[in-house]
């Protein structure tokens, strides 16, 4: 065995023999100091075994160690204690064992491995775990069981994962998790870079405020210094209070609680049992306000046997809060629907060109020609309130230019028209009429056998209609009431119509998807007409 001890750096003209020869394409690893050198051919051969304060040199990368073995035939290294690698000075490896080829440029660091990008004084980030590969040719450092990776804001961790200094994006994969100081993203695998702080998911991904908001998405990116997002691929955003949105893409900003919806978007509330969807819409979470267009549909589910379909060319929704007459603050929903308005429940249908719903009192008002079906029974007035008890429909109110329409038969129409007009439902149908201010009526009396007596008009400024099996069973009048009764083969041309008078059967949903078909815009009479 031969012995050498030097305890000043050892250099040229020493590197004949302790640095490897040049091979073509290739640079040499340089011996730049060691307190010691020794030879053992027969333990380790064709090493230099160093020791003490040992520094390497390849290009632009410095490595060191307490102890290592150096093989000049191979241009490889194996690095013992203390170890410490530098590349240029943002780039820093530490741990308790170094293993480097220089021909291949890759770096192995083992135990305790800590790798730092960045200035020391300047929040470098940090890559921790016990096996690091570092291919200086490709530019990556690549960890294999269980990394973590931390910068100024986030701290993620993964059983697998790369990072390159120069691009500063990294590659998780397998449980990967990032802690954020709002929130936890867990994943299968995703990609991150430590200087714009956004995360691509590219796999199924959640993402939980706690007890705030849960984020469900399996493709997009995630700002995670801005809480910014674009969710793609029916991505959802549920929140704790019970509200969630989902759609082929939303842009979501977590931070100022806003997030807008392209493609079969859907906005669901569980507390207030409403959706609303669209293929474009706008949620705010201050106010659960919401917006949809675009094939729009409100769908009110708050009662199993009554449920409501509202379409609009748009819809909005919204939490309102109020303090009632006992000075309790109450919240109730408001929805506003405008242009080509139609609506279905089983127990009425509408139509109008604009429309508004208040929790608050649970009545429905619609405006501009406004129309409601119940049974064989049509009902229009220049604007109606519908009321809502117990779920169901209570009583209809139209105000202006009112008239109801009772289909009797193919070919008559029972008829009453005035200045106003209510209509109490029960079970989802008409069961009584009052109308007032210059009160018209047209209808046609039955014998007990179900034949027709003849067509009567009356003019009175009050009448009252009771209906039973959808037909008319008597009508009360003030006694200032006059009245004509015709045999149906004396009926002046004419006379069996009142001014008001219009039936828009083919206007009228059928179903909640007859909601979305596109109909002929109705155009009542009304009494400046006549």
């Amino acid at each position: 065995m031969v012995f050498l001890r030097k305890t000043l750096h050892i250099i040229c003209p020493l590197c004949l023999v302790l640095c490897p020869l040049f091979l073509s394409g290739q640079t040499m690893v340089y011996l730049e100091r060691a307190e010691n050198l020794s030879f053992d051919q027969d333990r380790i051969a064709d090493a230099q075994i160093l020791r003490g304060n040992v520094i390497f040199r390849h290009e632009n990368a410095l490595m060191y160690c307490d102890s290592a073995y150096f093989y000049d035939k191979t241009n490889s290294l194996d690095a013992f204690g203390h170890v410490r690698f530098e590349q240029g000075d943002t780039l820093q490896g530490f741990g308790d064992k170094l293993f480097y080829n220089g021909n291949t440029k890759l770096a192995r660091l083992r135990n305790h491995v800590k790798l730092i990008h960045g200035r020391l004084n300047a929040n470098p980030t940090t890559l921790t775990t016990d096996s690091l590969n570092y291919d200086r040719s490709a530019g990556v450092a690549y960890y294999f069981n269980n990394g973590k990776i931390q910068d100024t804001l986030n701290v993620l961790v993964s059983v697998r994962g790369s990072y390159r200094p120069d691009s500063k994006q990294a590659i998780f994969s397998k449980d990967v998790v990032l802690t954020h100081p709002n929130f936890v993203l867990t994943s299968d695998t995703l990609l991150y870079n430590t200087v714009t702080k956004v995360a691509d998911i590219v796999s199924p991904t959640k993402i939980v405020y706690e007890e705030e908001t849960d984020i469900h998405s399996s493709r997009g990116w995630y700002n995670t210094e801005t809480e910014r997002s674009m969710l793609l691929d029916r991505s959802i955003v549920h929140h704790a209070d019970g509200r969630e949105m989902t759609g082929d893409t939303i842009f979501y900003n977590k931070r100022i609680g806003f997030g807008e919806v392209l493609g079969e978007m859907e906005m669901r509330d569980s507390v207030q049992k409403a959706t609303l969807t669209g293929d474009y819409g706008q949620m705010w979470e201050e106010g659960s306000r919401g917006y949809a267009t675009d094939s729009a549909l409100m769908v009110d589910w708050s009662d199993s046997a009554h449920y409501a379909y509202i379409h609009a060319d748009t819809l909005f929704t919204e939490e309102l809060h109020y303090t009632d007459s006992a000075l309790q603050d109450s919240t109730y929903r408001r929805v506003r629907a405008f242009f080509g308005v139609r609506v279905y429940r089983n127990d009425m249908q509408m139509s109008c060109d604009s429309l508004v719903y208040s929790g608050a009192d649970s009545t429905i008002h619609l405006y501009t020609k406004p129309i409601c079906w119940s049974d064989s029974q049509q009902i229009a007035a220049d604007s109606i309130v519908v009321y809502i008890e117990n779920g169901a429909v209570s009583r209809a109110v139209g105000y202006g230019n009112a008239i109801c329409v009772m289909h009797d038969s193919l070919d008559y129409f029972n008829q009453m028209s005035g200045k106003e007009l209510t209509a109490y439902l029960e079970d989802g149908e008409v069961k009584l009429v009052d109308m007032s201010g210059n009160a018209l009526t047209i209808y046609y009396p039955k014998e007990d056998d179900g034949g027709y007596v003849g067509l009567n008009t009356t003019e009175s400024s009050y009448i009252r209609v009771y209906v039973e099996n959808q037909e008319v069973d008597h009508i009360r009048f003030t006694k200032e009431t006059t009245g004509v009764i015709y045999p149906l083969d004396q009926v002046p041309a004419g006379g069996d119509r009142l001014a008001l008078f219009f039936w828009a059967a083919d206007v009228r949903p059928v179903s909640p998807e007859d909601v979305f078909r596109k109909t002929k815009r109705v155009t009542q009479k009304v009494e400046s007409e006549k």
